[in-house]
Formats: structure tokens, C-alpha cells, sequence
């Protein structure tokens, strides 16, 4: 009797210990198995910066080589019979308060009209450099600016139409139309860098609460890149028409060189401050909503 009693204290405490050596082995193969998965998850993850590394690499390449092709080929092959011409002619028909007069008419209508104003920008960094070349061209895009927040008030409800049915960034818009005064000039600048294209902002602000003020600071802060990738444009235009002309030398490897860098720096700083706009604008929207909700 004493023996069988003996046999049933014993027994819960060996399930116990059953029970306990089978929950350390299901711990231990848990962690087995969240480490085979964290180390999958990294090796994914370097897999994939790797890759985009790659890539980038790749780009820069190919977009190197042809910028190189264009300008030690094609570029002075176009500017010999297609730029330099009209550059001739420019210089011979109008003095420089013509072409500023010409330059900032085109930034002050062209804009209305839905035209692109990048051209005159060129022009105006051609002709007048870095310094009045600069003052020229927010000039004229003061003008080429208010014109059209003006005119689209008198339509403001075919363009809410507008925006509630095609337009892809109608949060954006709408968004620049709310808060402060600081809010709304910060919002109207990233707009201006971001993918949207100008000349339909300009119409589509008027249809937010969107002030003036707000409107043309923000614009012409946001449109600074823009303007002086335009001047600096218009300057290498003119340098490489210059060289390939016969009375110039023609350019060094030197000066290729810097001008190829110079060109792939504008290009990379126009991406990285268009995708920065991007991100920044859908952070704005996501607090916003967030407050809302």
C-alpha cells in the first residue's frame, strides 16, 4: 500500500516535468524560428539596398554617357547650325532692354496661356547671367504669377469640378488653402517643387482659401531651383554655342568636364528636392488627417 501511494505522489510530478521540458523545447524552436526569420528579413533588406545601389549606379552611368555623347557630339552639332544662329541673330537685331522687355513679357503671359516659361528663363540667364538675369525673371513670374490666381477666381466652381474628379493631388491643393499664414506659404512652396505642374497650380490655387500673399511668397520661394537651374541652363547653352563657333577656342577637357558635372548636379538636385516635396506633402496630409480624425 505504502509503495502504490508512494507511486501516486510521484506521478503529477513527473507529468510536471514532462510539461515543462515539453514548453522549453517549443520556447527553444520559437526562437529557432524568430531568428531564421529576423535573419531572413535582413538578408532581404540588404538584398534589396543592394540592389537599389545597383541600379543608381547603373543610372548615373548611362545618364553619363549620354550626356557625355551629347555634349562632345551632338550638342555642337546642334549649336553650330540650329542655336548659334539664333543667337547671331539675337544680338544683332535686339539690344539687351529689348531682349529684357521681350524676356519678361513672355514670363508675365506665357503662364496664362498654359506655356511652359522655362525657354525665356533660358534666354534671360543667356543674356543677363546670374544677377540681373535673376531679378528679370521673378519679375516677370510676379506677373506671370497673379495673372492667373486672379483670372481662375472667376471660375472657381468649373475648377472645384476639376479637381474633385481628374486631379490625382487634390488633397495637396486643398491643403495649401488651410491653417496660417506660415502654413499656407510652406505648403505653396513644396507644391511648386513638387511634380505639379505650374502653370495648372496657377489656376487651381485660386480654388482654395489659399490667400495672396501666401500664394506669391510661397510660389517664388519654391520656384528659386527652378529659376536658377534655368539661368545656369542658358549659360551652358551659350558657352557650348560659343565653342563650337570658329572665332572661340573650343572648350578644354577641363571645361567639359565641369560643365558635365555642373549639368549632373542640376539634374540630381532637382530629383532629390522634387522627391523631398513628394514626401513632405503626402506628411502634411497624413497629420492632417490624423487631427481630423
Amino acid at each position: 500500500m505504502g509503495t502504490i501511494a508512494e507511486e501516486n505522489d510521484s506521478a503529477p510530478w513527473g507529468e510536471y516535468v514532462k510539461l515543462e521540458e515539453g514548453r522549453a523545447a517549443d520556447a527553444s524552436d520559437a526562437e529557432s524560428v524568430g531568428d531564421d526569420e529576423i535573419g531572413t528579413d535582413r538578408c532581404r533588406v540588404w538584398c534589396r539596398s543592394l540592389w537599389w545601389w545597383i541600379k543608381l549606379a547603373l543610372i548615373v552611368l548611362v545618364v553619363g554617357s549620354l550626356v557625355a555623347v551629347i555634349v562632345k557630339w551632338v550638342g555642337p552639332f546642334l549649336m553650330d547650325k540650329e542655336v548659334l544662329p539664333i543667337i547671331i541673330w539675337e544680338r544683332k537685331t535686339f539690344s539687351k532692354p529689348v531682349v529684357a522687355l521681350i524676356v519678361f513679357g513672355c514670363l508675365a503671359l506665357l503662364p496664362s496661356l498654359l506655356i511652359p516659361s522655362a525657354p525665356s528663363m533660358w534666354v534671360g540667364g543667356m543674356t543677363f547671367g546670374y544677377g540681373y538675369g535673376f531679378l528679370l525673371i521673378v519679375g516677370g513670374l510676379t506677373f506671370g504669377l497673379s495673372l492667373p490666381y486672379f483670372v481662375g477666381s472667376f471660375f472657381t466652381d468649373k475648377i472645384h469640378e476639376y479637381l474633385d474628379q481628374y486631379t490625382k493631388n487634390a488633397a495637396a491643393i486643398k491643403l495649401a488653402g488651410e491653417g496660417d499664414w506660415f502654413h499656407q506659404c510652406r505648403v505653396v512652396a513644396l507644391i511648386r517643387v513638387s511634380p505639379i505642374p505650374n502653370a495648372v497650380y496657377n489656376y487651381l490655387s485660386s480654388a482654395t482659401t489659399v490667400k495672396y500673399g501666401p500664394y506669391l511668397l510661397g510660389s517664388l520661394v519654391g520656384m528659386v531651383p527652378e529659376i536658377f537651374i534655368s539661368i545656369y541652363t542658358g549659360i551652358l547653352i551659350r558657352t557650348l554655342a560659343e565653342a563650337s563657333s570658329h572665332d572661340h577656342p573650343a572648350m578644354t577637357p577641363g571645361q567639359i568636364v565641369v560643365n558635365i558635372i555642373g549639368l549632373c548636379t542640376s539634374v540630381s538636385a532637382t530629383v532629390i528636392c522634387t522627391i523631398y516635396a513628394k514626401r513632405r506633402l503626402k506628411q502634411l496630409q497624413e497629420q492632417e488627417q490624423g487631427l481630423l480624425q
